[in-house]
């Protein structure tokens, strides 16, 4: 399947950190979580990439014009000159750059690469700002069975916020944390049918108006997942992924190279996504970058 990440957003509430660097390029470890995600992709087959550029598009698209294997891969050197990869990354890959406009929405991004998708009818979508290790040949078929329109990766908030019940004279009668109450959000991992282009209009973004069409008709699911999920809207979030990056803790790298806990959580269990901050962490139940 093409793969269609969004990589033209501002990703203002990281932007005081990147600089000039888009949210996407910003590094974990020593790679960009743009690369993380991609390799995601790519070990379960999927490597025919369409990248929506917008903001900082020549940081993107120099970093894969220059790509250097030897910074990423073992490698053997004779003579000073001569090099031999042991393994290699991106040789593979074919990456679709697209300029869809700094203002753009999602929505709008989307809509400027469908000519790029041709007659494919699946197509996976992604905010280019999160991983997982969730189980992207599971999540296809349950998609594909289902039949819906769209369908998203449900995953549980990782914020610390409590959710309060209270009666008609303001007293309160309950108080649960957020992880308690069964709430999700949506993880950023899309399937889509190209249906999905029936329920959009020009200027709409992709879960604003096109999601209540969709819901509506039983044309929007969700795959519901209880592993390892995070993203990278803030600087605390890249902090929380470096720390678990550098202690070889990376449950998102489900190809090996770095991976040291097991191979994740099925959907529906307990295992917790990490937990960050206080309720000023929060983010909106639909995202938009």
């Amino acid at each position: 399947m093409k793969v269609v990440l969004f990589c033209g957003g501002e990703g203002m509430r990281i932007k005081e950190h990147s600089g000039p660097v888009p949210k996407p390029m910003v590094c974990v470890g020593y790679r960009p979580i743009l690369w993380h995600l991609m390799k995601y992709y790519a070990h379960y087959g999927h490597k025919d990439f369409i990248l929506c550029l917008g903001h900082g598009a020549d940081h993107i698209k120099r970093y894969f014009v220059d790509y250097d294997e030897t910074v990423s891969n073992d490698f053997v050197l004779t003579g000073g000159t001569s090099v031999e990869l042991l393994k290699s990354d991106i040789h593979d890959w074919r990456i679709t750059f697209v300029d869809t406009g700094l203002k753009a929405c999602v929505g709008e991004r989307l809509l400027a690469v469908r000519e790029f998708l041709g007659d494919d009818e699946w197509f996976l979508a992604n905010y280019a700002d999160g991983v997982t290790d969730a189980p992207l040949d599971d999540m296809i078929q349950f998609a594909q069975q289902s039949d819906r329109a769209a369908t998203f990766l449900g995953v549980q908030p990782n914020y610390t916020s409590h959710v309060i019940e209270t009666n008609d004279s303001g007293a309160v009668t309950m108080v649960r944390h957020v992880t308690e109450v069964g709430l999700r959000i949506n993880g950023g991992f899309f399937v889509m049918n190209q249906r999905f282009f029936d329920y959009i209009e020009p200027g709409e973004d992709i879960l604003g108006p096109p999601s209540h069409r969709m819901a509506a008709v039983g044309q929007l699911g969700s795959y519901d997942y209880g592993g390892f999920w995070a993203c990278m809207d803030t600087f605390k979030e890249k902090t929380m992924l470096e720390d678990i990056y550098n202690e070889g803790h990376a449950p998102w790298e489900v190809w090996g190279a770095h991976r040291a806990m097991g191979d994740g959580v099925a959907p529906g269990a307990s295992s917790a996504p990490p937990v960050l901050g206080d309720g000023a962490d929060q983010r909106p139940v639909l995202r938009k970058v």
